[in-house]
């Protein structure tokens, strides 16, 4: 794991987004498996000023959603939807044959992770943009005694259900739809960005190196390939 510190968000943001742009430049098809909430946000911001130099370099990004809140409606400013819509897809001008992500407005769940799953399979990931939850989840993957490998129903922990872009609300989502660990790692290249209050004892627990079910995000100590930038 490439640990890199950073004494303030931008710095880490522009950065991570030089990480990114580079790699769409040497791979324009690349997928990009993209999560939502406060840390990639500068990151995705600094794309749309990438975009506004060189809007050409884009043209053939693929664009995968990591996941997503069950039972908000799909245009509900709170949903996974509604942010990547808003600092990536539309910005970036991603057309419609290249976004892949879970319906957030499917009335069958386990039938939607089944077609993600295929998706996936068509549309393996290069490189996949975390954040890391104070509990230590990726994605939405949550702790439990047993994690799941591949697209799945989650059972939302109560800490997740205080995330900032769901803490307010007075209808809370129901569960969660996302990505599996093992799909997770299978990314070609990972970039986590750990950022915001909370996540000290998640951050210690994942650079211990031992990995362990409690903490999700520990599992990124057996990739090959990951860019861990902590703001300290």
């Amino acid at each position: 794991m490439n640990l890199q510190y950073y004494s303030d968000y931008t710095s880490m943001s522009l950065n991570a987004a030089q990480t990114v742009y580079a790699a769409i430049q040497a791979r324009p098809n690349l997928v990009l498996c993209a999560a939502t909430g406060n840390s990639p946000t500068g990151l995705y911001l600094q794309l749309q000023r990438y975009y506004a130099a060189k809007s050409e370099d884009f043209d053939q990004l693929r664009v995968l959603k990591l996941d997503e809140w069950g039972g908000l409606y799909a245009a509900h400013p709170a949903t996974c939807e509604y942010y990547l819509q808003h600092h990536l897809i539309q910005p970036l001008r991603i057309s419609e044959e290249r976004y892949f992500g879970f319906d957030a407005n499917t009335q069958y769940p386990e039938k939607e992770c089944s077609r993600m799953q295929q998706v996936l399979a068509e549309n393996p990931i290069d490189l996949c943009v975390l954040g890391m939850g104070v509990n230590g989840h990726l994605g939405l993957n949550e702790p439990a005694e047993e994690l799941a490998d591949h697209c799945h129903v989650a059972k939302l922990a109560p800490t997740t259900l205080n995330h900032t872009m769901v803490a307010a609300l007075e209808t809370k989502p129901v569960f969660g739809l996302t990505l599996g660990i093992q799909d997770i790692l299978a990314a070609s290249h990972i970039i986590l960005l750990i950022a915001g209050s909370g996540k000290e004892k998640a951050t210690q627990q994942l650079l211990a190196g031992k990995v362990t079910n409690e903490y999700p995000a520990t599992y990124l100590c057996t990739h090959p390939k990951v860019d861990c930038l902590v703001l300290e």
